[in-house]
This record gives C-alpha cells, sequence and structure tokens, in this order.
C-alpha cells in the first residue's frame, strides 16, 4: 500500500481541500519533490508552504507513522531534513535524530484509485484488466516498455554470466560451454547441466576431442549416467547386454583415472514427464557430437554472429548409437536426433545473445549489445502459456525479443504484483484515474 501511496504523491493525485498538518496548520504542495529509488528518504528537494513559511527538503511517507520508528529514521541522520511527513493514518507523532518534531499530514487514497489498484493486484487473475489495456496503448508506448524490459532481462543474464566467469578463470570459451550445456537441459534440467559442465575439465580432455566415443565417455561417465552402482535393477538388466554402454564404461574408467575424474551423482538428473528426446542422456550425446565436430565455439560466435551462420553451426548428427536411442539398453526406431528449428532457436534466444550481451558489456564494445538484441529481434515468437495470454489480449508480439521481454514482465512485475513499477500497470491506473476525473 506504500507504494500506491508514493504513486499518489509523485503524481499529485491529492484531494482538492487543502492539507492540515495534524497541529493545525494549512499545508500547501507547491514542489511534491523528486522521486528517490535508492536508500533515504521517499522523494528528494520537495518544496512545501506551511502556514506562511515555505520549506525545502525531503518528504517520507509511510502508511502508519509509527512505521518511522519502526524502520529506525529517528536515529539516521539522512532523515533529519525531512520536513514534511506524509501517511495515511497518523498513530503517533514523528522525531528527528536531532530531537525535531516533524510536521505529518494524512494523505488519503481516493476511492477510484483504490478500485482501480485492487483490479490490478486481485490474485489468480490470468488476465489482469491492464493486458486489454495495454494492447490498446499506442505502439510508441508499449516498445518504449518492451525495450527497457528487454535490457533489465539481459543485464539479468549478464550477472550470471559474469558470475560464471569468475568460476571459469575469466576464459570465455569455458564460459560457453556451461551456459551452451545449461539451456541443454531446456528448463527442467538446466542446473543439474550446469553443474556438469563445470565439472567438465575441457583443458585436460581437449586432446581426446577427435574421439566421439571417447568423448561421450567423458561426457556421460561425469554425468554419473556410466555408474552402474547409482542404478535401480531395472537399469542394470537393461545395460546387461548393451556393448555400446560396455565400452564407454571402459573408456570412461581409464579416461577418469587419468585425469582423477570424479562423477557427479546420477540422482541429480530428472526424467518425470520429460520427453525422450529431452533425456539427459540424449542431450549429453548431442553436446558430445558439437564438442568433436569442432564446429561451434566461443570465438566462432564472435566471428558469425549473424543468425543463418549461428543455425548453421548446430546443424550436426549424433553417432549412430543415439540414432536408435534415447537412453542406454532401450532400442528405437532409427530417428534423426538433430536439434530441432525451435530447440536451435532457443538455444540462441537463452545463450547466445545472453552471452554476446554480456561480452559486449564486459569488453565496453556497445556494437555487441546491439547486435545480441538484433539476433532477438530476427527470431520468431516463443510459445508458451504466458505469451499466450498476451496474444488472446490482442497485444502485437512481433519477436522473440518481445516474448523475452513479456517473460521479465511476468516475472518480475506481475507475479510479484509490482504493478506501480509497471508501465503498463501504471499508464492502466492514470487511465482509470483520468477517467473518473472527467
Amino acid at each position: 500500500m506504500e507504494q500506491l501511496l508514493h504513486y499518489i504523491w509523485k503524481n499529485k493525485l491529492f484531494s482538492l481541500s487543502k492539507f492540515v498538518t495534524t497541529e493545525g496548520k494549512n499545508v500547501e504542495i507547491i514542489d511534491q519533490g523528486r522521486y528517490n529509488t535508492n536508500a533515504g528518504p521517499d522523494f528528494f528537494n520537495a518544496k512545501i508552504r506551511i502556514d506562511n513559511t515555505e520549506w525545502v527538503g525531503n518528504v517520507e511517507i509511510h502508511c502508519k507513522a509509527s512505521e518511522w520508528f519502526l524502520h529506525h529514521h529517528d536515529t539516521d541522520e539522512r532523515y533529519d531534513n525531512v520536513i514534511l511527513h506524509v501517511c495515511a493514518e497518523i498513530d503517533t507523532t514523528a522525531i528527528t535524530s536531532k530531537g525535531r518534531q516533524l510536521e505529518q499530514i494524512k494523505l488519503t487514497i481516493p476511492p477510484q484509485i483504490e478500485t482501480s489498484y485492487q483490479k490490478l493486484i486481485k490474485p489468480n487473475t490470468q488476465q489482469p484488466p491492464c493486458y486489454l489495456h495495454a494492447a490498446n496503448m499506442p505502439k510508441i508506448k508499449q516498445r518504449a516498455w518492451l525495450c527497457a524490459l528487454q535490457t533489465e532481462r539481459l543485464e539479468r543474464k549478464t550477472k550470471a554470466i559474469f558470475e560464471r566467469l569468475d568460476k571459469c578463470n575469466s576464459s570465455w570459451e569455458q564460459v560457453f560451454f556451461v551456459t551452451l550445456a545449461r539451456n541443454f537441459g531446456f528448463g527442467i534440467n538446466n542446473n543439474a547441466f550446469e553443474e556438469w559442465a563445470f565439472n567438465v575439465p575441457l583443458h585436460a580432455i581437449d586432446h581426446h576431442r577427435d574421439d566421439l566415443l571417447q568423448v561421450e565417455a567423458l561426457f556421460l561417465g561425469l554425468a554419473g549416467l556410466l555408474d552402474k552402482s547409482q542404478m535401480n535393477e531395472v537399469q542394470s538388466q537393461k545395460i546387461a547386454n548393451d556393448p555400446y554402454f560396455t565400452r564407454l564404461e571402459q573408456e570412461y574408467n581409464y579416461l577418469s583415472h587419468k585425469f582423477s575424474l570424479s562423477s557427479m551423482r546420477a540422482s541429480q538428473w530428472r526424467f518425470l514427464r520429460l520427453r525422450p528426446q529431452n533425456f539427459p542422456h540424449l542431450r549429453i550425446a548431442q553436446l558430445a557430437s558439437l564438442y568433436h565436430l569442432r564446429q561451434i565455439g566461443w570465438r566462432a560466435i564472435l566471428e558469425n554472429k549473424d543468425i543463418v551462420s549461428i543455425q548453421k553451426m548446430f546443424c550436426f548428427e549424433t553417432s549412430n548409437y543415439w540414432q536408435h536411442h534415447y537412453t542406454f539398453g532401450t532400442h528405437s526406431k532409427k530417428t534423426s536426433k538433430q536439434l530441432t528449428k525451435g530447440s536451435i532457436e532457443l538455444i540462441i534466444i537463452n545463450t547466445i545473445v545472453p552471452l554476446l550481451f554480456a561480452y559486449g558489456k564486459y569488453s565496453n564494445k556497445a556494437q555487441l549489445c546491439n547486435d545480441a538484441i538484433e539476433l532477438w529481434e530476427q527470431l520468431q515468437p516463443e510459445q508458451n502459456h504466458i505469451i499466450t495470454h498476451w496474444e488472446k489480449s490482442g497485444f502485437k508480439i512481433e519477436s522473440a525479443g518481445d516474448t523475452q521481454a513479456l517473460l521479465q514482465l511476468n516475472n518480475e512485475y506481475c507475479t510479484k504484483k509490482d504493478c506501480l513499477r509497471c508501465r503498463f500497470g501504471f499508464d492502466f491506473l492514470r487511465s482509470c484515474t483520468t477517467s473518473n476525473n472527467k
């Protein structure tokens, strides 16, 4: 509710009647001040006339006056320059650290704003009223907010990439491999794939790269998927007569001893409700083929940033065994295990674009950041239930950049009911206020 009070004060949506302090002094708001999003008072450099005296200073806003003490502002010198304490409920006096008693006024939330705000934050609403409002907003306003959301999303992903960079001793090639592997989890196994990738010593095993069998053995062995001791009885029976599993197991036992490797727990991989094409065995085999073929890597991405070249890098086949299997010991009809067009686009959206943007920030090359966003704009919109809701509202979604922006909006604003920081929610509330004031 305090956020709503901030909104009302910031936009001067006050009652037409004059304010009066708790001491009976007349108050005129000449300038409500500059909104502060950092630590300290809520509004800086406000200009307030109290009786016949004009004051310039800061304004603090609370739901209840007693929150002044709850937040320890009475002992914080940063609040000594507060000239007015604005509250929805005055339940006590407020004192600065210098012992000065603050002037206080009551700020009432206009009923029409309260009603509209409650509509926005109503829980369990799949399509709140701001959806329809946003679909009918001027396109320039829509695009401005979507662009800001895209940048927010990329900044968040950049932070995660920089954290990986620290763990990878500033090796962008290693960061590329870890980020790519994470997104081969396609959601449900992302964290397991990231842990696995950090455990793959690329620098040590690089000279085995030309032997696909050895690469598969290393990759699957490090994932714990060749460890018989971690298998249940059904799994053990399936691999008993699988010669390819035996060859991989023997190779891994040799190589793990050579490089002093240790595998992760197989129980970290999730299979429930997974389609076979997303089984960790197959996804790791695909990564092994990509690594073996040497047709993709961080340097290749930097040298070929156009969408067609990147898509071609992900066109490959797995070894013959995986064209007949999704996991060990269970034969299936031969099918191509190439990545689908949709899977490649998801990898570009979630791996290539964020990495290019992060590297642009790291190397202070703004053009790389622009190239990254341009890649998003060249890809078709993603399809998921969140995007479906927006489409049903009539909102025009033109690219993967738009869908990424809307996912950011959902995760950081809609889910958290942070509607007053959302430009769509803010504009909806303002339109309700305007229509009610006519």
